[in-house]
């Protein structure tokens, strides 16, 4: 059955200055600030949390839906999308827009400059999925302000159980705002800085959020996660990664794994165990989607990350 994954779809286009940003910025000259970087290396990602989640939920074995708008220049995303064979009834495209994209430069001290362009995300409002059956599961990601209260309005009407997960889009909420699309989820995911962050925010702390939903979950990198559910407060440990060569993408790994382990019945700790992998498999790759596994080699990584078993 689908799992409707709602977010962006987007393209990241990385930069490499071959120098440190604070050789070329004068402290004292930032009210007047012209600067030019010169980026020998530059590189064209695939991105944005539907497409990345979408990608792991696939070789997972999952039947990813990603729902997002897209604009003028999605073409090869498409085309992308159709050689993986990702379903994309819920990508509505709007050619008078651009398709999301970020534009990252990244210094020898690993500070980065960054500007987001939203395009196309700005109409998520306006894209629906009523017209597909069978959805199980859902996840709410970052995506447009109005976007992402619709989905969750529309969600809760249908009756679908899904995952609220902010991300990067929490400051655009207020605290009532927040408050009610956690408490109306079924599942709420956050990392460790967006954690903090919600219970200033709301005045609530993790424990009290977690009564209301039936798991909350809560990535802490490279300190593995935290799970509370059913008043427990479960301990998923890091797996250990080959290499760490680009954290981009990392929490989308991790949440397709949680998604499908969800969609499975598997107990939490089976859930988290398989999240935590799959991130770890993603930050010893470039890009969000460049990160290969098979069914068979994962259960072998899994049984070398943490002795047991995973029911694949």
């Amino acid at each position: 059955m689908p799992i409707l994954i709602c977010g962006s779809v987007a393209y990241d286009t990385i930069m490499v200055f071959p120098d440190r940003f604070k050789h070329h910025i004068l402290p004292d000259k930032v009210h007047m600030l012209s600067v030019s970087f010169l980026v020998p290396q530059m590189r064209r990602e695939y991105g944005g949390c539907a497409g990345n989640i979408a990608y792991s939920l696939l070789m997972l074995g999952g039947d990813p839906l990603p729902m997002a708008t897209v604009g003028q220049d999605f073409a090869p995303y498409a085309e992308r999308l159709g050689k993986l064979g990702i379903r994309q009834e819920c990508i509505r495209l709007l050619p008078e827009h651009y398709t999301p994209q970020c534009f990252i430069t990244t210094d020898l001290d690993d500070n980065q400059i960054t500007a987001f362009h939203p395009g196309a995300m700005s109409e998520s409002h306006n894209n629906r999925f009523d017209h597909v059956d069978g959805i199980s599961l859902a996840l709410i990601g970052p995506d447009g302000r109005e976007g992402m209260l619709a989905r969750v309005r529309e969600c809760r009407a249908a009756g679908i159980p899904f995952v609220f997960d902010p991300g990067q889009a929490m400051p655009l909420f207020n605290a009532e705002e927040l408050l009610d699309c956690m408490l109306h989820a079924d599942y709420v995911t956050l990392n460790d800085y967006e954690a903090a962050l919600t219970e200033e925010k709301t005045g609530k702390t993790m424990t009290e959020l977690a009564a209301h939903v039936k798991a909350l979950i809560v990535t802490r990198g490279g300190d593995g996660s935290t799970i509370y559910a059913q008043g427990r407060e479960i301990v998923i440990p890091p797996a250990k990664a080959a290499a760490v060569v680009d954290p981009t993408g990392c929490g989308d790994a991790y949440r397709a794994g949680l998604l499908y382990g969800i969609e499975q019945g598997w107990d939490w700790e089976i859930t988290g165990r398989l999240a935590s992998l799959l991130g770890a498999l993603k930050i010893a790759q470039h890009g969000p989607q460049n990160h290969q596994f098979t069914r068979d080699s994962l259960k072998l990584a899994y049984r070398e990350a943490f002795g047991g078993e995973l029911p694949l």
